[in-house]
């Protein structure tokens, strides 16, 4: 059983930047492809990227597409989403998932919110 758990969640202005992180336990870390969602208010949860699991390939949403990067430090069993030029519509809960085959996991979210 993976155990995620996510923090860098908080208030930023538009244009700001915030990174999040995703600490995984319980699991072989290394063998994991690492994903990033959200969820806005009212709206369903969208992909916003994710990394596979030696951290060589990276996919982005077009919606976050030059703003976000997703990185991996398998040392430290540790996935980043850093978001740069955020956004309001950027608002929402962020939620990190692994998967290995037909396991899937996810954290409980970190919220941000993007306003002046």
């Amino acid at each position: 059983q993976v155990q995620l758990v996510e923090s860098g969640g908080g208030l930023a202005q538009p244009g700001g930047s915030l990174r999040l992180s995703c600490a995984a336990s319980g699991g072989t870390f290394n063998l994991l492809g690492m994903y990033w969602y959200r969820q806005a208010p009212k709206k369903e949860r969208e992909y916003v990227a994710s990394i596979d699991a030696e951290g060589g390939i990276t996919w982005y949403a077009n919606s976050v597409k030059g703003r976000f990067t997703i990185s991996r430090e398998n040392v430290n069993n540790t996935v980043y989403l850093q978001m740069n030029s955020l956004k309001p519509e950027d608002t929402a809960v962020y939620y990190c998932n692994a998967r290995f085959f037909s396991h899937e996991y996810w954290g409980q979210g970190t919220r941000v919110t993007v306003s002046s």
